[in-house]
């Protein structure tokens, strides 16, 4: 079994994703982290040069690669769910996907107190990144999130122990027996 955490940019996918492999003893893929080692390039640059289509083809790549996995907990970029092939490729994979869930406020607080996100996030619409664009993605996406979604935690006020501890928890995570 792989577990799959998705949610919007800075909701603690990749944080969480470590610590949880971590505890599990499983292995850690982030999809957007496969995507820039594969293309040589920051996922900014990727959009820049080459477009947002064959970024979220890469992803896709990616998303099929790291879900068929046994024995993972995969962090999904913000925006994999928009494509119909991820969502079928999860659901055929049968791993449980948690949404870290976050209010818009402190999504944009913790994108942009990310020293790294100028130079490697674009921005996703003509809103250029603010709290606008964060809004206008997450009502496009949210309902998707929650309906993939086994499991929804508001990571807004809580550490990252506390969002893996609660995930843990609540998918009984804790009595799995661990790798040999």
């Amino acid at each position: 079994m792989s577990i799959v955490l998705v949610g919007y940019r800075g909701s603690g996918k990749t944080t969480i994703g470590r610590l949880l492999a971590e505890r599990l003893a499983y292995s850690f893929v982030d999809t957007d982290e496969w995507v820039v080692q594969r293309a040589g390039k920051s996922i900014k640059a990727i959009f820049a040069e080459d477009g947002e289509k064959t970024f979220r083809d890469l992803e896709c790549m990616a998303v099929t690669d790291a879900v068929a996995r046994a024995r993972h907990v995969v962090a999904l970029g913000g925006g994999a769910l928009g494509r119909d092939e991820n969502r079928v490729a999860i659901r055929t994979a049968d791993a449980p996907v948690v949404y870290l869930a976050c209010e818009p406020g402190e999504l944009h607080r913790r994108i942009h107190g990310d020293p790294k996100t100028a130079e490697t996030r674009p921005s996703l619409t003509h809103l250029g990144g603010g709290i606008d664009e964060i809004k206008r993605l997450l009502q496009q996406r949210e309902p998707v999130y929650r309906q993939m979604a086994m499991l929804t935690v508001d990571v807004t006020m809580l550490s990252a122990q506390s969002a893996a501890d609660r995930i843990m928890a609540d998918l009984r995570l804790s009595n799995l027996p661990k790798a040999t």
